[in-house]
Order: C-alpha cells, then structure tokens, then sequence
C-alpha cells in the first residue's frame, strides 16, 4: 500500500505548498538584481569611475539606478524575513498578514506610477499573505 499524495515538506515540516510566499519574493529579487546589474552595467561603471562614495551627486540616472539596485537586496531581506515567518509557529500570522498588505500597497502603487514593471510579479505572495487564514 503506498502513502497517500502530500506535499513535500520543508525541514521543520511545513509543506512547500503553503510556504511559498518568501521563496517567490527571494527569487524575485535574485532576478531584480541580476537585471539592475546588466541592464544598467554603464551606470554601475561611471559610479566605479567616479570612485563610489559621493558618486551619484545630482545625477537624476545615477540616482534611480542605485535605488533600482538597492530595491533588489530590500526585497531579497523582505523575502527572507517572510520565509522564516512561514515556517513559524501561528503566532508569526499576524506579523504576515501586515507584511502582505505592505507588500501589497507598496505592489499597488508600483503598477499604478509603472504598468509595464516588475510589480505584478509581488502581487501573487502579497495577497496570499493578507489572505493569511492558510499558511
């Protein structure tokens, strides 16, 4: 007789099927990240030039790039912070829930000012969070 069908479990034995949110958001940022560095490699290099500190200055390009960049390691925390909450007791519910509407405005307000961005791509963990009843 073979065991019913489950989900595979993660070490501390939640199933990988409801413990999802921050693993997205960690790949997510990897993705973010990989792409600020590549489509942006001339910005980085004249801040390399530039010698780094102060580097950006009144440089309106210089500046979104560096916060284009520093999203990607803000999100990649967020993502792992999220994932450890998964895997928590039920107290850690409500600390998700308030990361899920978070998420979910700060995913809002990116695809109302850009559309056409990586924004959607946070909407299927952040209303998973404020859903919250299901871990």
């Amino acid at each position: 007789m073979t065991p019913p069908l489950s989900a595979p479990l993660l070490r501390n034995g939640a199933p990988w099927r409801t413990a999802w949110k921050g693993l997205w958001l960690m790949a997510v940022a990897a993705v973010h990240t990989v792409f600020a560095v590549v489509e942006f490699l001339p910005q980085w290099n004249e801040i390399a030039r530039r010698g780094v500190f102060d580097s950006v200055g009144t440089d309106p390009m210089l500046g979104a790039v560096v916060w284009f960049g520093l999203f990607g390691i803000v999100l990649a925390l967020l993502g792992w912070a999220i994932a450890l909450l998964e895997r928590s007791n039920a107290a850690a519910l409500q600390a998700l829930r308030t990361l899920g509407w978070g998420v979910l405005g700060l995913a809002l307000a990116g695809i109302v000012l850009m559309p056409a961005s990586g924004f959607w791509l946070a909407l299927p963990p952040a209303m998973a969070l404020c859903r919250g009843t299901r871990r």
